[in-house]
């Protein structure tokens, strides 16, 4: 007889054959100059239940420009295994087209150029369109928000997260989990939770005093669809007093707890659900680890690491889905679930071309309100690029240069530090940079460049304990973003080495000399956990360097030397 394993492998298979998991056969409408909204929708309705997945969107409401990671190493089991798959290889592994729309929204390859054939992606009113056109075929289809909603963005930071509270109100959102929300603090999360028209779930927050799960958040919700119960549970961020400032939130811990997991899978199984979704905040790998530990989950919605996949990845009987980032892509699942089990899915990655997707006229309008007391601030060119300027990768992108650049220019250091972060929108060579373009890619609520003193000794231990995070070879102890970016300074990097190990070859490249363990070096950065940080907004300082400037360029940092990839 067939396992229910092998039953969603030969599913998975079938979605290939479809079409990429109904991805889409663009290349040959590409070359017809046919690719139009109704191909990008166009899904063979299946099953009884349709969930909607958007993640990661930090508050970019508009179109954008978004690379994809040239460098995304997986380590361990997950060496050379989606996500941990770039390029031609992402490309030659899903058997997509060269030059083809699916190839430059899910790649960097040939970005530039193809980006003047297939233009922006994103917006919430594209967004919007999509969800009402999924809708219109299935009216019961369920809305979630994976989190790292509220933040990152100019209105979003001046507003408090309150415009992207109305705009996922109004998209019809009926849950989501959460991240970097908390970093308004406690009582603004307070203030905009009680503002949602859905529940902000989380089995995974817990009172920091009592150790108990919080009496505040739900772990879990209800749905009722296609004669089914469809339990939702909530998978908060879990290392936010790591990777955020915990003073910020301190009436809460986090962490996975797949214990209690496991408990919160068998209580909602108890009360007679048919399915079980877990909407998760952990990022893939430790989802993948986390499927493999916890029984009874049917589908991980997985976000955090910004991952985009036209295919899902099968753990055991578990679908792990991923979304990608910034407003980028929808994914629409069918399921078809009888008799309490999952018999069935179709799945589709449907990506947001902006020139393609028609924006939704009332997002639209909602959007335009939101941003109207701040658009002269937002719009306001502050220079120009001659080279293509964009974030993801284990260890920098050009606007991490380019913000290193800033912090040495204009608080005078030998050293830059620049946070691994993942969010931010591309800019095209000969782009106008505006105040949301700096923005997109700064905006936080501890933003503050200090300037200090640190040892030789300390700056190795920094990378040492941020390169540990990124490749530890467990997923549960992969706790923040990519590698810290570094301005003014050289080293090489092992990955396959123990913490401790992994760091050689520290050059101050001033002087071409090594680092000395022993001396202290002026040390400049930003978005430090530590309270009472003192020091001007990193956005007024990249502003402040790029209107000197008038026309900058940079260029990929080649100050690192990677091995054991």
């Amino acid at each position: 007889m067939i396992s229910r394993r092998e039953f969603l492998q030969a599913s998975i298979a079938a979605s290939a054959l479809y079409g990429i998991s109904g991805f889409g056969n663009w290349s040959k409408l590409a070359a017809q100059q046919v690719l139009t909204q109704d191909d990008l929708l166009r899904f063979d309705t299946f099953g009884n239940i349709s969930l909607i997945h958007v993640t990661d969107i930090h508050a970019h409401t508009k179109p954008i420009w978004f690379r994809e990671p040239e460098f995304n190493i997986g380590v361990g089991d997950v060496r050379g295994v989606p996500p941990h798959v770039v390029g031609q290889d992402f490309i030659d592994m899903f058997n997509l087209t060269p030059g083809s729309p699916e190839a430059y929204a899910l790649t960097y390859k040939d970005f530039v150029a193809l980006g003047q054939t297939y233009g922006k992606m994103g917006g919430m009113d594209r967004v919007a369109t999509i969800v009402k056109a999924i809708k219109a075929d299935r009216p019961d289809a369920i809305v979630l928000d994976g989190g790292d909603t509220w933040h990152g963005s100019m209105t979003s930071y001046l507003t408090g997260g309150q415009d992207m509270v109305n705009i996922m109100n109004a998209l019809g959102t009926e849950a989501m989990t959460s991240h970097w929300e908390w970093t308004f603090g406690t009582e603004r999360v307070f203030e905009l939770v009680a503002q949602l028209n859905f529940p902000f779930l989380g089995q995974n927050i817990f009172d920091a005093e009592w150790n108990e799960p919080s009496e505040d958040f739900p772990s879990y919700t209800w749905f009722e669809r296609g004669g089914a119960k469809v339990a939702v549970i909530g998978q908060a961020f879990p290392y936010m007093p790591i990777a955020n400032p915990g003073w910020m939130f301190p009436e809460f811990s986090f962490g996975i707890r797949d214990e209690r997991m496991q408990e919160m899978v068998d209580e909602v199984r108890g009360q007679g659900a048919d399915v079980v979704v877990v909407l998760s905040h952990n990022g893939f790998d430790v989802d993948r680890k986390m499927a493999s530990r916890v029984s009874g989950i049917d589908v991980i919605l997985t976000g955090h690491t910004h991952d985009a996949l036209p295919e899902p990845v099968l753990v055991g009987t578990t679908l792990l889905i991923a979304s990608g980032s910034h407003g980028k892509f929808v994914t629409r699942l069918d399921l078809d679930v009888r008799d309490g089990q999952l018999m069935g899915f179709r799945h589709k990655l449907i990506p947001v071309f902006s020139d393609v997707i028609a924006p939704d006229p009332e997002m639209a309008a909602l959007v335009d309100a939101e941003r109207a007391p701040y658009k002269e601030q937002l719009e306001e060119v502050i220079g120009h690029t001659d080279s293509l300027l964009y974030r993801r990768g284990n260890f920098g992108g050009t606007w991490d240069t380019l913000i290193c650049d800033a912090i040495m220019s204009e608080r005078d250091t030998e050293i830059a530090m620049s946070p691994g972060v993942r969010w931010g929108a591309s800019l095209m060579p000969g782009d106008a940079i505006t105040r949301e373009d700096i923005h997109s890619v700064t905006s936080m609520t501890y933003g503050k460049v200090y300037r200090s003193e640190m040892t030789g000794e300390t700056i190795h231990a920094i990378l040492e304990d941020v390169a540990d995070n990124l490749f530890n070879t467990d997923p549960y102890y992969q706790q923040g973003g990519d590698m810290v970016r570094l301005g003014g300074l050289a080293y090489a990097i092992d990955i396959q080495k123990p913490i401790g190990e992994r760091i050689t070859g520290l050059t101050l490249l001033r002087t071409g000399e090594a680092l000395d363990m022993a001396r202290s070096y002026t040390v400049g950065g930003w978005a430090s956990v530590n309270e009472g940080t003192e020091g001007p907004q990193i956005w007024d300082v990249v502003e402040e360097h790029i209107r000197k400037l008038g026309r900058v360029s940079a260029e990929p940092n080649t100050a690192v030397t990677v091995t054991g990839n």
